[in-house]
């Protein structure tokens, strides 16, 4: 079925809504395909390919609202539906700020090279993660494998609206992961390396991800518990986005309009350094979360987040906007069974002037972080408290490597305290070059 059979399905589906009763209705259709091989000590353990194709149904009777969701598009199924979520909504209690968004508008959808023409078969991607693991396995130390896995996906969403909004996004993906292990015994460590691309040809080569999984398990080998102390604390850039996470959820429209975050009052004010630049870019070429139109229909554009240290916006979908009093910046996120709720795309914090080597330098003793444990964040004080791992830094050099520790602090000190290095990659859709942060608490010993 062509795309535009399918859009004036969904359209068909959204007018069996309101012929039902609802006053507004949207329609989204997720169809999904992915193909996966999954490989350890030079042998194919396991190779899954999978399709599906979700629907989801959102009516509006005055201001009450409901979801129902289905399995594919079957249009003998519409008017049951429609019936069915218009009884249910009739039943839930008002919600004042519900509605269509209403900046939602058509837009062009083809500059953003997000689909990848060529689909990979089996034998490629069993090479692929073939040859990671088997680069990973030659470098010295290495003594054993958790696996190593290659992947491809497509995904196309299809979204109507009762206000005439009708959009399509598409993307595809490629994935690359290797996970060895150093050492014997007790005394193992392990580690890893993963990408994800939109396109094949920008994945790492698999010998080069190899190989720094291998590197960085024999790395880990042999640590240290340090004795409890404050100092800087450099975070390498695979755990650096962790805290750009938390940023968004600390700006996210949903959580500011409940009050249930630490800057829900830091709007126009500095929360970070003089210079510093964080911004929402779901316009990029080739992003791993690049979107023309949101969740609602609503045309996506650049954000600046923060800009010279000071917060500019919060993340908002059209729900969080109204309750604010505020327009939605074309941040909803959308699944099939659940309502839009404002996320970010391609996240990112710009880089710095100084090398990752400059900054450490500067820090001279100090904790270099390169694994986060569990999730100890606490967004309504801000408070930070998380396992992890990584080496000492000692004369501005890395050191020994430690594990079984805790780095704490609260996140409003910790983002005024945050200096970047100039090593901003875009690899994960939440990226941060490395960062220093001065003055956490390390608990070690």
């Amino acid at each position: 079925m062509t795309t535009p059979d399918r859009l004036a399905l969904l359209g068909d589906l959204v007018a069996a809504a309101r012929r039902a009763g609802a006053d507004a209705a949207d329609a989204v259709l997720v169809s999904s395909q992915s193909l996966e091989a999954q490989c350890r000590l030079g042998q194919t353990e396991h190779v899954e390919r999978a399709e599906s194709a979700d629907l989801g149904l959102r009516v509006f009777v005055g201001r009450q609202t409901a979801i129902v969701s289905a399995a594919g598009l079957e249009p003998r199924r519409f008017a049951e539906l429609a019936a069915h979520a218009v009884a249910m909504a009739r039943v839930l209690p008002e919600d004042p700020f519900a509605g269509l968004a209403e900046a939602a508008r058509a837009v062009d959808t083809d500059d953003l090279d997000l689909v990848d023409a060529a689909e990979p078969d089996v034998a490629t991607l069993t090479a692929r993660a073939l040859a990671a693991e088997a680069a990973a396995m030659a470098v010295s130390g290495v003594t054993n494998s958790e696996g190593a896995g290659a992947g491809w996906g497509r995904v196309e969403a299809l979204l109507v609206t009762s206000a005439g909004f009708a959009g399509r996004s598409q993307r595809t993906s490629h994935s690359l992961s290797a996970t060895v292990l150093a050492g014997s015994g007790t005394a193992m460590q392990r580690d890893y390396d993963a990408h994800a691309s939109v396109h094949a040809a920008d994945l790492d080569a698999p010998e080069l991800l190899g190989r720094r999984a291998g590197e960085r398990a024999v790395r880990r080998l042999n640590p240290t518990r340090p004795r409890t102390a404050r100092l800087p604390v450099v975070f390498d850039p695979r755990v650096a986005g962790s805290l750009l996470g938390h940023l968004a959820g600390a700006i996210n429209g949903a959580a500011v309009a409940r009050g249930t975050t630490f800057l829900k009052d830091a709007m126009g004010s500095r929360i970070m350094p003089q210079g510093m630049v964080v911004r929402d870019d779901p316009r990029r070429r080739r992003g791993l979360r690049s979107r023309s139109f949101d969740g609602e229909g609503v045309p996506t554009r650049e954000l600046a987040l923060v800009e010279d240290g000071i917060l500019q916006t919060w993340v908002l979908d059209s729900a969080s906007a109204r309750q604010l009093g505020l327009a939605s910046t074309g941040s909803a996120m959308r699944g099939t069974s659940g309502p839009p709720s404002p996320g970010t795309s391609n996240l990112f914090m710009a880089a710095g002037t100084l090398s990752p080597a400059a900054l450490m330098a500067g820090a001279g003793e100090g904790l270099y972080v390169t694994e986060m444990i569990g999730m100890g964040v606490n967004g309504l004080t801000g408070d930070y408290s998380r396992g992890a791992a990584g080496f000492m830094i000692r004369h501005g050099e890395l050191a020994e490597p430690v594990a079984e520790i805790t780095i704490a602090g609260n996140l409003r000190e910790m983002f005024r305290a945050i200096t970047p290095a100039d090593d901003l990659r875009f690899r994960r859709g939440v990226d941060a070059p490395t960062l220093l942060v001065d003055g956490m608490t390390m608990a070690g010993a």
